[in-house]
């Protein structure tokens, strides 16, 4: 099918990592970055420069955090023992002022810890499937985009369409977005699955209860230090015009592209560029990225939990329910997290069940 490669640096870092809270080699690496950095050539790299710069500006966060928050601890053990010596009031005041940010700020190193997987500081490709139901579910599918669309601007992410396919009366049938920041697929991988909305159709005369149906699949971005090799004859490329709502998400062109990988049935698209060989090379990457995470998924044991080929977008599978009635209630099945703000999720408040999510995870 495929055939993965990684670079020396790439398992060197891997042995090295240690988790997010190993100083020492979060230092070491910043120390071979920084000569990186420094030799002539460096400019002269693109991308590759580019990405060596944000990882080394995410580590020296990370080492900066850390040693804040240690140093931090230290001086409140050091008030600490000073006020119960003297008896000094007022210093135990002082440490029980300073305690709620050293708490706020180690908290949110945990939650950073959760965000140590191999890919998850990656930037993420976010797809979105319309399951069967017709207009229903492809209303459905462009609520979802919207949710995650609101979501990433909340977040500072930023955000391009590589596909958009509107459906004929309502709705999309199927939408790719690009999502760049930091941790973006830390964050989003834990939407990869099946999501069900319940509530009073507005495209039914009779006012009934309809259930829809929508696949979410996230996938990360992979560094030049992995190589994922396909076979010409494993692919069928076709091409298209592209569409889209009015040019309010994408430019139109005659070069869209979609590539199918025969031996797993992957799909991938893009038609944002007005250049074929453009779209092409970003299909392409989609789909190296795509069979990468299948393969590692599979070495897992839980490919079945991540791949939208492995499961029928309908009932039995979902990992999250929308019900907006007969009462409203956003729950997670996996976290059994749930909220009866249904109203804020929509517009992208889904923090809350992505931290449950990692929160039981780890």
């Amino acid at each position: 099918m495929s055939r993965k490669k990684l670079s020396k640096t790439s398992r060197r870092n891997s042995r090295n990592s240690g988790g997010i809270f190993d100083v020492p080699a979060k230092q070491e690496r910043v120390a071979e970055l920084e000569a990186e950095i420094a030799k002539p050539d460096f400019w002269n790299r693109g991308d590759q420069a580019q990405e060596l710069l944000k990882e080394r500006t995410r580590l020296q966060k990370i080492v900066e955090d850390c040693t804040g928050a240690k140093q931090q601890l230290e001086d409140l053990q050091v008030l600490i023992e000073l006020g119960e010596e003297g008896e000094d009031e007022e210093t135990l005041v002082e440490v029980n002022g300073l305690l709620p940010d050293l708490q706020k700020q180690i908290g949110q190193m945990e939650f950073a810890r959760m965000l140590s997987g191999d890919h998850d500081a990656n930037n993420a490709t976010l797809s979105i499937n319309a399951g069967a139901g017709g207009t229903e579910a492809q209303d459905w599918a462009d609520m979802l985009l919207r949710m995650y669309v609101r979501y990433c601007e909340r977040k500072g992410f930023k955000i391009e369409f590589t596909e958009y396919q509107p459906a004929d009366e309502a709705g999309i049938k199927s939408a790719t977005i690009t999502v760049e920041g930091e941790y973006a697929y830390g964050y989003l991988r834990s939407e990869s699955g099946i999501h069900r909305l319940v509530r009073i159709s507005p495209f039914d005369a009779n006012a009934k209860r309809h259930t829809s149906f929508c696949s979410v699949f996230v996938f990360p971005e992979l560094d030049d230090s992995i190589e994922i090799e396909v076979e010409d004859k494993d692919i069928k490329v076709d091409t298209y015009r592209a569409s889209g709502a009015g040019g309010q998400h994408i430019n139109k062109t005659d070069s869209a592209i979609r590539i199918t990988h025969l031996p797993t049935g992957i799909v991938v698209s893009c038609q944002n560029q007005r250049s074929q060989h453009n779209n092409k090379a970003t299909a392409m990457k989609q789909l190296k990225a795509r069979l990468y995470e299948m393969e590692m998924r599979k070495k897992e044991e839980e490919a079945a939990a991540f791949s939208e080929d492995k499961k029928e977008i309908g009932w039995g599978s979902q990992i999250r329910s929308y019900v907006l009635h007969p009462y409203r209630l956003v729950k997670d099945h996996r976290t059994a997290y749930e909220t009866g703000n249904t109203d804020a999720v929509l517009d992208g408040d889904i923090d809350d069940f992505i931290e449950a999510y990692l929160l039981k995870g780890k």
